[in-house]
């Protein structure tokens, strides 16, 4: 019984699967209710609730309570080209407000997001690598952050207080580049860039604000900016659902000798 529920299942998210890449239910649009898809295809209420549960993990369709279950607004991968994104020309391309506004905008969305600017301890982790005390403050600002109405990642900077407090880096528009370009106008302008990625479930919270199932991974990104001296001006924690985003990276390695 087991195997005969799962190949229904299976098939009826084939079914579905392809209904949606080929425009029969468009990006954004409605479908049936669980109770609807149960009576089309005579199968059980909890069978059709797997169907969509199966579609919801691959990040293909989003339930909204109350509401019912929709098409992702975003069907494919939003490609972060970690080597070229924080270069000036592209992250201050057409006006936009640092590397993520240049990503969404050259994919033809609008950017947006919501920030909390606050002066507080940051975690520990992030304070050692800041080089700051523990007891410190820093500058943070919590963004949500969206490709037009959709949210795609959230993701919190810490500035050192030193550098920070006082800035434009504590108003809502950091400007033309965001914070890297206003950093390297105060005499911090960051020649190296080092990250780390996890994948990991997320919190209770972060899935709430990603509007994503639980069970559903994220990359977490630790972003490190570092100046020409070999101080860290910028931690930036990333986190990103695993069904939204590719990354890529590009550097040089042994050149062919002339």
């Amino acid at each position: 019984m087991e195997d005969s529920k799962g190949s229904k299942v299976q098939r009826l998210a084939a079914d579905l699967r392809e209904k949606i890449r080929q425009g029969v239910y468009p990006p954004g649009s409605a479908l049936p209710h669980v109770r609807d898809l149960q009576d089309a295809e005579g199968v059980a209420f909890q069978t059709a609730r797997d169907v969509y549960k199966v579609l919801e993990d691959e990040g293909l369709i989003v339930s909204r309570k109350g509401k019912g279950t929709f098409v992702s607004p975003i069907l494919g991968k939003i490609h972060r080209d970690g080597t070229g994104r924080y270069i000036k020309a592209a992250r201050e391309e057409g006006g936009a407000r640092g590397a993520f506004a240049g990503e969404i905008a050259r994919l033809g969305m609008s950017p947006n997001s919501d920030t909390v600017i606050s002066r507080e301890r940051p975690p520990s982790r992030v304070a050692q690598i800041l080089g700051m005390h523990h007891s410190a403050k820093a500058l943070v600002r919590a963004r949500t952050m969206r490709a037009d109405d959709t949210v795609v990642q959230v993701a919190t900077s810490y500035f050192p207080g030193d550098i920070a407090f006082g800035t434009q880096l504590e108003q809502q528009d950091t400007g033309d580049g965001g914070s890297k370009s206003r950093l390297a106008e105060a005499g911090h302008p960051q020649v190296r860039i080092r990250e780390s990625v996890d994948v990991r479930p997320p919190s209770k919270e972060e899935a709430k604000a990603l509007g994503i199932p639980a069970t559903r991974s994220v990359f977490e990104i630790t972003h490190v900016g570092i100046t020409a001296a070999g101080r860290a001006v910028e931690v930036c924690l990333h986190v990103l659902p695993v069904t939204l985003w590719s990354l890529s990276y590009e550097w040089p390695i042994d050149q062919p000798e002339t």
